[in-house]
């Protein structure tokens, strides 16, 4: 019988480390895929995570940014007119604006707007106790370059009819201590609005 020849053993030495490099290879990729898998889902969720902290952030950015604004009150009635048999007032012909400054630091260039282009026709500043009550005040300049903090201020409409007394509410103009410019309408909405232009 003769012999089988199997050939030389640096050869089938050689074919086995080769099988096991080959065998390690694909192990490894496999590996390698399955950990960027991991990695990709982890950037997913601190991506989600970091986006959530960006909002909470803007959102508590935008809630200091409008504290002092919102501690900035408006009271206003129409004046002139008289009582009627019903409890209406009838014949009135102006507006009474008073705005109190509630917060802790000053507001700058305030001014009351009836409308879209009336100004205020007069200003007195009152004592706080008087943000309500009669005290016509001491008169100012429009508009009103300082109002301290806890401070109010009572705006008068020029004189008109009813129907243009009506058809012209108040808004609210001033910037706060941060330089960022307000306007408070008649319906209690706050809105950063634009600087006006520089003449």
């Amino acid at each position: 019988m003769s012999a089988i020849d199997w050939g030389d053993v640096p050869t089938w030495l050689g074919a086995v480390f080769a099988a096991g490099a080959a065998g390690a290879a694909v192990w490894t990729l496999a590996s390698q895929r399955s950990q960027i898998r991991e990695q990709r889902q982890f950037i997913a969720e601190q991506s989600a995570n970091l986006a959530l902290e960006r909002e909470e952030l803007r959102a508590a950015a935008a809630a200091r940014r409008e504290a002092q604004a919102k501690q900035v009150h408006m009271n206003y009635q129409v004046e002139g007119g008289s009582w009627d048999s019903e409890g209406n007032v009838v014949g009135y012909d102006h507006w009474e604006v008073r705005i109190r400054n509630g917060s802790d630091d000053p507001l700058r260039d305030v001014e009351v707007r009836f409308g879209t282009a009336y100004l205020a026709a007069e200003v007195y500043e009152v004592p706080p106790s008087a943000f309500s009550g009669p005290n016509p005040g001491e008169r100012r300049s429009l508009p009103v370059h300082l109002l301290g903090p806890g401070r109010v201020l009572r705006f008068l409409s020029p004189q008109w009819s009813e129907a243009t007394v009506d058809n012209n509410r108040p808004t609210l103009f001033f910037t706060d201590d941060g330089g960022v410019r307000w306007a408070l309408d008649w319906q209690g909405k706050l809105e950063e609005t634009q600087p006006e232009p520089q003449a």
